[in-house]
């Protein structure tokens, strides 16, 4: 028997969905003058205008009394259809009932449903006996005391017929719903290290000072506890019971350098300079990273050493190396190792500097490890 012969055809598969068509439509009913349709008897209802949805006409029936002597105490609402069918047919809706607040926003411990429900030429009227306790409206900031008057709106949602859909295009139309809910909002970048910004530009609320090069710092200790561990311990440790604002006296770092330190402390950035510098970039990095180290801010030490890592050269590279030696820096320090065996010429460049002077007497141990990397090299 051949092989085409005794082939089995393969098994096939679909699916598809049985999908509602509706149509929507909401409309909001004032009730100006409150008090005075508490007048009316129980079971009496004021009726809204009419208003259209899925081909049909509905109105709001308003029973400030309730439907029966039960329900007195309660405001009712509900939704009548004025043209059931001629034929009997049942008209499908579902829908629900919200009170607003003063600014037209739904109240969501104030909002009613009504499920999937059948409105017939017997059975035209559906809704919610017991809306809200009178009481509680009259107590409520819902019921606006200028006019006696408060707002509810109708939400209708009408079933006009189904069809068949395969389960392809039902995914297709799904994920295209979604793409369009989603370009409805834009969600703006964060503001909050802006919100901070301004905080310590208007120095709001200050309760701690810090004078620098005899230039006053005004700053939050709760903010800086929060993102130097070394400050939580000095402001909440020896000087937690100073009586108003207190101060801190900083005797070994720069104006500038402690004002954008303060600038990255509540924005988590750097401050971007008027007019770009290498030589000053760098070196407020250098200055940047002792004080990181020494606070404690680990981020801001990390960022420090990538913006040196950019200005390695024959003029900076000892010094840098030092640097990253006694601040425990060991990306710095490596990428000074990489730029020093470059070359022989870059290293006797570097030897020849004030640098590697000051190198040889504040690190020797890291000139032993220099050696030990470049005969390493060598031999290789």
């Amino acid at each position: 028997m051949s092989s085409s012969s005794s082939s089995m055809a393969r098994a096939s598969s679909s699916s598809s969905s049985i999908v509602a068509n509706s149509a929507s439509g909401s409309h909001v009913l004032k009730i100006d003058g409150y008090t005075r349709t508490k007048g009316l008897a129980t079971g009496i209802h004021l009726r809204s205008c009419s208003f259209r949805v899925g081909g049909h006409s509905w109105h709001l029936a308003y029973l400030p009394n309730g439907d029966t002597e039960q329900n007195a105490d309660f405001i009712s609402f509900f939704l009548v259809l004025e043209d059931p069918p001629a034929n009997g047919a049942p008209v499908l809706a579902q829908f629900c009932v919200a009170l607003l607040d003063r600014a037209g926003k739904p109240v969501p411990s104030q909002t009613q449903a009504h499920p999937v429900t059948r409105f017939t030429a017997t059975a035209a009227h559906w809704g919610f006996n017991m809306f809200i306790r009178r009481q509680m409206l009259e107590r409520s900031r819902y019921l606006n005391p200028k006019d006696d008057s408060f707002c509810v709106r109708c939400e209708v949602s009408v079933v006009t017929g189904f069809h068949a859909e395969d389960a392809a295009s039902v995914a297709a139309a799904a994920a295209a719903a979604k793409a369009a809910a989603a370009a409805c909002v834009r969600v703006p970048p964060s503001d909050l290290s802006r919100n901070f910004g301004e905080l310590l530009r208007s120095e709001l609320g200050a309760d701690v000072r810090f004078r620098v090069e005899g230039e006053d710092f005004a700053a939050h200790r709760y903010v800086l506890a929060v993102r130097s561990p070394v400050f939580m311990a000095q402001l909440f440790g020896a000087m937690k019971e100073a009586k108003g604002d207190c101060w801190v006296e900083i005797d070994d770092m720069r104006a500038d350098v402690f004002r954008n330190f303060l600038h990255f402390i509540y924005t988590d950035e750097l401050p971007k300079p008027d007019e770009p510098n290498n030589n000053e970039e760098a070196l407020m990095a250098q200055h940047l990273l002792v004080a990181a180290d020494r606070y404690g801010m680990e981020r801001l030490k990390l960022m420090c050493e990538d913006i040196l890592c950019k200005h390695i050269d024959v003029s900076t590279a000892a010094t840098t190396l030092a640097l990253a030696d006694q601040h425990r820096c060991q990306g710095l320090k490596e990428a000074c190792f990489q730029f020093l065996k470059k070359s022989p010429g870059s290293l006797n460049a570097v030897m020849a500097t004030d640098g590697f002077d000051h190198l040889a007497n504040s690190c020797p141990a890291i000139i032993k490890e220099l050696m030990s990397r470049l005969a390493a090299t060598h031999s290789n």
